[in-house]
């Protein structure tokens, strides 16, 4: 054991000797690159010989610190050969007790900082000493359930920063017969329409430490980049949404009241959805009729497990489509209703050494219009009285 306490103190007096070491030989280095940049700007040989002079002697320092720096890492790792074959005799500690970390390991870390200049496997540098932290485990992932409403939009892939889109409105005229060889009559002209888009950017970045990078007994950057398309999902939702509350207002009462705007407001050509809110679906689900059964439909298909009339019924959170409490829907083809009009997306990760950590940033560029304002309504919801 005193072998051991005597070896401990030698590793952390060769970890400090070896830091200023190569803090010293940084420096040197440095020292030489400026006076080789120096070299194009002499103008005469006396100058010359005298920075000739200079540069050899830099580089002379450089090379005895070089050498010193490569003795003190060969005396580090005779002491941690060492510390190891002490430990290889010591009895091994119970399996499954994570708490009590293995001497060799600490020691295995603390070399690891040393010969590299960073934080290896929980370890950090205190005043010269060193601690292992409180141990970062791996976090719960609080659920939340987040309809991705660019899945049931039409997307439209764009390469450019704005344009225009033809939307053809669906005819309501009819062919005429005529006789044998009369000239054709003129067939009624389709309604097209042009939609402009202008595409916007949404873009960020995430600052993660290297040390929670290293301290941590999970995968943070995997974590990190998760939450990131978490709110790229929000971000394009949030802006769908915007155009759906802009869709023609309705007022319905009770389930008869949505019936009417499914089967007399809509087009039968129409693929219909709704889109509610939290606390409308949570007043649907409670309807019952005259004998005391619930009157949505169970649907295996629908993500809330229910449908209404045979539509399937798609929840969201309150504030996507209003307030806290409000019951609002969008009623209609969402599909033949927005376009998403897709530039580009892209997650990139790099390291930034100026702050020892590493960076995950993301950029989203769309825009996101109605193309069809006879698809469907924003529709406000009270209960039948």
């Amino acid at each position: 054991m005193n072998k051991q306490l005597i070896l401990d103190a030698k590793l952390r007096m060769k970890a400090k000797a070896l830091v200023t070491a190569e803090e010293a030989e940084q420096e040197l280095s440095a020292r030489s690159a400026e006076l080789l940049s120096q070299v194009d700007s002499v103008e005469t040989d006396e100058e010359l010989n005298k920075l000739d002079e200079s540069i050899e002697a830099a580089q002379r320092e450089l090379e005895a610190k070089q050498l010193e720096v490569r003795t003190i890492k060969e005396e580090m790792e005779r002491i941690e050969s060492e510390i190891r074959e002490i430990n290889a005799k010591q009895p091994k500690p119970e399996e499954g007790k994570r708490e009590k970390m293995q001497n060799n390991e600490k020691r295995e870390a603390l070399a690891g900082y040393i010969r590299e200049a960073e934080f290896k496997q929980g370890v950090t540098k205190v005043d010269g000493g060193a601690l292992v932290p409180v141990e970062v485990l791996a976090p719960h992932d609080k659920k939340k359930s987040t309809v991705d409403l660019s899945a049931l939009v039409n997307v439209v892939k764009v390469n450019s920063a704005s344009g225009k889109y033809p939307v053809i409105s669906k005819s309501d005229a009819v062919m005429v017969s005529t006789d044998e060889l009369a000239k054709n009559p003129e067939l009624g002209k389709p309604t097209i329409t042009t939609v402009d888009y202008s595409i916007a950017t949404y873009r960020g970045n995430v600052a993660i430490s290297q040390e929670m990078i290293d301290d941590a007994a999970f995968d943070i950057i995997g974590k990190v980049a998760e939450d990131i398309k978490n709110q790229e999902l929000n971000t394009k939702n949030a802006a769908i949404a915007t155009v759906l509350k802009a869709a023609t207002a309705k007022a319905a009462q009770g389930f008869d009241g949505l019936k009417d705007i499914l089967n007399k407001e809509l087009k039968p050509s129409y693929d219909a959805v709704l889109v509610v809110t939290q606390s409308m679906f949570a007043a649907l689900d409670k309807v019952k009729d005259k004998d005391g059964q619930y009157m949505l439909q169970t649907d295996v298909t629908s993500p809330t497990g229910h449908s209404f009339a045979g539509k399937t019924i798609y929840k969201v959170e309150d504030k996507l489509l209003g307030n806290e409490g409000e019951m609002k829907a969008f009623i209609g083809d969402i599909k033949e209703f927005v376009t998403l009009f897709d530039r580009l997306q892209v997650t990139v990760h790099w390291a930034n050494n100026a702050v020892y950590g590493q960076l995950l940033g993301s950029a989203v560029r769309f825009d996101v219009k109605q193309v069809d304002g006879d698809a469907g309504f924003f529709v406000t919801y009270t209960d039948a009285a």
